[in-house]
């Protein structure tokens, strides 16, 4: 903002004050001229000239005609004061100023109801083009819920301290796995991490609405409902559900285990045979809305300074440290990651340089570490990400006489689950394939067969009301399968100093995004791990060929 300060050339010498000034953008948005404060159109400093009413009035009209001519779509139709009219020099900038920044957080409310589809998609010629971010601290690759996970936890600690940057190549997140999946989250696992991770999540879950709150605008309604997790085992897997029982009791979950005759009493509907036990989760455990979580998290990051980029990333440059070797076999030398290629949708690549590099692809996150040979070398370097995409259907049925408000996720000795879906008798269900069946990953087509053959004989069995159901819709998502143990691979890899991995949960990143995105901070700002320890987690057990399997029942 400034003033012109000049002298009226009738009467040389004599200060007639500042007659107007206005503060247009450098930048283009769209074809037409916005402010630079955010989206919105920066308030013109009006400084009226002395002369006559009638004079001021034409001017005025010009003025609000030139206006209505760049008009934009996300400021606020009805200023609710003048304050950038008033006479005293003093007065109008500081109403100049604080018009501004209420522009410009209206105009940053009306961005995110676009985001989220609340008014529909935007028309292309209003999307604000932003300034391309040619640096920054930390550059996150994928924004789905883990990326945007790191990226809040890192703006929220460090906030204006540290520059995040996070690239997302399918920005309406059509293929993304969050919004895909069922959205459940336990604390009956068999590794201690996972547990903490879960119970971490559930915490963030219910302090969401106060944690990702944004002043002005609706908070988060992940829609929580802690229903519990039942476990079932038949005789074969007695003895580990009690294993994992005791566990999960040490490590502070609520649960409650139940032989069959107790199951049957307490759940009416459910046919125990050949069910010898079950765990049920008393606190903590359930369902929530994903597609909230991921785009809460994602507002609060952007509203606390992250930039998101739609493109994908197509390159990565490195450097090597020659005075630092890992292997003596191979000479390895530890490599500094420093620039990435990211090609947008049109074809353009452009590049960013960065201090810090997470992988947080999900999926695709092997693809990106072949950018930098992760897998194409030898020694450490011939080793991959072992992470790829693996197709998984959830099918909605409707069944009236369906279990009731009470039912819990039930999971099945063989895998199979069933979960309710609001009030009207919908239940969402699905079971994984074997290894040898696994469908192709080309698309996100649904199998309805499999639905037929697999799942519908499995929940019927268990569930005789469901035997009426009927199939209403059905959608696929992918998960990050993790192909050498199924287990997340969380930290720094051992031959890059400067590139963090959160990837490979094989469809629990979910539930554990907002664990791994704090500890992924902690790694990044405080070089250790400090609430959960995920050290096992590593990319060393990988390279030492030491898998860390959940015992599933």
């Amino acid at each position: 903002m400034f003033y012109v300060l000049r002298t009226c050339s009738r009467h040389p010498g004599k200060y007639r004050g500042a007659e107007w000034s206005q503060v247009w953008s450098t930048c283009s948005y769209g074809g037409r001229k916005w402010g630079r404060r955010g989206v919105t159109t920066s308030t013109r400093t009006f400084c009226p000239p002395q002369e006559s009413q009638s004079s001021r009035k034409i001017q005025q009209n010009k003025e609000q005609e030139r206006e209505n001519q760049y008009e934009n779509p996300y400021q606020s139709k009805k200023p609710e004061y003048q304050r950038d009219q008033y006479d005293n020099p003093w007065q109008r900038t500081v109403g100049i100023l604080s018009n501004d920044i209420k522009n410009y957080f209206a105009g940053i409310r009306l961005m995110f109801r676009h985001i989220s589809g609340l008014q529909g998609d935007p028309v292309p010629d209003q999307v604000p083009k932003l300034t391309w971010p040619s640096h920054c601290d930390v550059l996150v690759v994928g924004g789905g819920v883990m990326g945007s996970s790191i990226a809040y936890h890192l703006k929220e600690r460090a906030l204006q301290g540290l520059n995040v940057v996070v690239v997302e190549e399918d920005s309406c997140y059509k293929r993304a796995s969050t919004g895909l999946s069922v959205g459940g989250i336990r604390q009956q696992f068999s590794v201690p991490e996972n547990i903490q991770l879960s119970q971490y999540g559930v915490e963030f879950l219910r302090q969401s609405p106060k944690l990702l709150a944004i002043e002005g605008m609706d908070p988060p309604r992940v829609q929580f409902h802690p229903h519990g997790y039942l476990s079932l085992a038949s005789e074969a897997g007695l003895n580990q559900l009690e294993e994992n029982y005791k566990l999960q009791v040490e490590m502070g979950a609520k649960l409650k285990f139940m032989h069959a005759e107790e199951l049957k009493n307490t759940f009416p509907w459910l046919n125990t045979d050949g069910i010898e036990a079950g765990v049920l989760g008393l606190e903590n455990e359930g369902w929530f809305d994903p597609w909230d979580l991921l785009f809460s998290l994602r507002r609060k990051a952007i509203s606390l300074g992250a930039q998101y980029v739609n493109g994908k990333v197509t390159g990565l440059k490195c450097k090597d440290l020659d005075d630092v070797i890992l292997e003596v076999h191979y000479s390895s030398p530890i490599k500094n990651l420093n620039s990435a290629e990211v090609t947008l949708p049109n074809g353009e690549k452009r590049s960013i340089t960065f201090a810090v590099l997470v992988i947080a692809a999900g999926a695709w996150s092997g693809e990106v570490g072949h950018l930098v040979g992760i897998g194409d070398g030898k020694g450490i370097m011939a080793v991959p990400i072992p992470v790829e995409p693996r197709k998984r259907y959830v099918y909605c049925v409707h069944a009236p006489e369906g279990p009731g408000l009470d039912a819990p996720l039930v999971i099945d000795p063989n895998g199979t689950y069933f979960r309710r879906e609001g009030l009207g008798g919908l239940y969402l269900c699905g079971q994984s394939p074997e290894e040898n069946d696994e469908p192709p990953i080309d698309d996100l087509e649904v199998d309805e067969t499999f639905f037929m053959n697999n799942v519908w004989p499995t929940i019927a069995n268990r569930v005789p009301s469901f035997e009426n159901l009927k199939l209403k819709t059905s959608w696929a998502g992918y998960y990050d399968y993790n192909t050498f143990d199924q287990n997340g691979i969380i930290g720094l890899h051992p031959l890059f100093s400067n590139m963090f991995i959160a990837t490979g949960f094989t469809g629990h990143g979910i539930q554990q995004a907002a664990g791994v995105g704090r500890a992924i901070m902690e790694c990044i700002l405080e070089g250790k791990y400090c609430t959960i320890n995920l050290e096992r987690f590593g990319f060393e057990r990988i390279l030492m060929n030491e898998p860390l399997f959940e015992k599933n029942i």
